[in-house]
């Protein structure tokens, strides 16, 4: 992210951005691509990513060089640690939060990664921060547990425990196959057109029995608080839904793989597939307005 006008890291510190050294500037660009897919696999929320980013660019501004010996090593320990700081607080409130927590959509002109999901990312929400970061730079990162350790200030062994209870969590039911693009594309678009029909048998061919569609608007729409689960069941919620004259889809590209974007009684909402080879495993929405500022941009 490069630092905006209206949002001046070095001007909060005090020193103003054309005191900042072209090399700061220049080290933390390099690094940002990567700093922000670590943050948004962290954290599945491109707001808080964005936040997360910016402070750690001031930290970088203020850092002493001298104890940087390398600058993606440091800036991946400090968003690590941020990142670890916003799901604590974030589980905090998640008390008050209406309905199912699901991650934000982003572009994928906004974001490059290709190895998660929104499927993926809605697991990890059922581990712990600690869990989570050792997970993410293990998985996405291949980092060692030495280097691990250092990041989060633990040791290699606990980083190994962390690790085995989080793949441990997420086996059951994290996502062994991934379609090609392609052929998300093909199916998302043969769902939505058989839901537009109201072909109930043809939905049903393309879900397995245990499927579940997850929503999330936090109460600020018209939409389901909890899951929907059952072939037959799912089929005649998106029949109902997508049977309205009103409803307008386009196909979308989200850094973590084909989506839809839906218009219902005009309000937008995010549709995306989590797929295995025996058919459609998990369906997810997005349809809380804070959560869909990325795309509608």
């Amino acid at each position: 992210m490069e630092p905006p006008a209206d949002r001046d890291p070095e001007a909060a510190g005090g020193s103003g951005l054309t005191s900042t050294p072209s090399s700061t500037l220049a080290e933390y660009a390099s690094a940002r691509g990567m700093l922000a897919g670590l943050a948004y696999r962290m954290l599945g929320s491109w707001h808080d990513v964005e936040d997360v980013l910016q402070e750690a660019y001031v930290r970088w501004s203020a850092a002493d060089r001298t104890d940087v010996a390398e600058p993606r090593r440091y800036l991946t320990r400090v968003v690590t640690r941020l990142s670890v700081d916003v799901l604590r607080t974030r589980q905090a409130r998640r008390e008050s939060y209406i309905g199912e927590w699901l991650p934000e959509p982003v572009p994928a002109d906004t974001l490059e990664l290709d190895d998660v999901s929104l499927a993926l990312l809605h697991l990890m929400e059922r581990l712990t921060p600690p869990q989570r970061a050792v997970y993410v730079l293990r998985t996405a990162f291949t980092l060692p547990y030495d280097d691990i350790a250092e990041i989060l200030d633990r040791t290699p062994d606990d980083c190994r425990q962390l690790f085995r209870r989080a793949r441990h969590a997420l086996d059951d039911d994290r996502p062994r196959f991934r379609p090609s693009a392609t052929e998300q594309r093909r199916l998302l678009l043969d769902f939505v057109a058989a839901a537009r029909d109201g072909d109930l048998a043809r939905l049903e061919s393309m879900l397995k029995d245990s499927v579940t569609s997850w929503t999330d608007s936090d109460g600020r729409r018209r939409a389901a608080r909890l899951p929907v689960s059952g072939r037959e069941k799912v089929a005649h919620f998106f029949a109902h839904i997508y049977t309205r004259p009103d409803v307008s889809v386009a196909p979308i590209e989200l850094a973590t793989g084909p989506a839809a974007r839906v218009i219902v009684r005009g309000e937008i909402h995010v549709l995306a597939l989590q797929t295995d080879r025996d058919g459609i495993a998990a369906i997810h929405i997005q349809a809380n307005p804070e959560k869909l500022s990325a795309v509608e941009r």
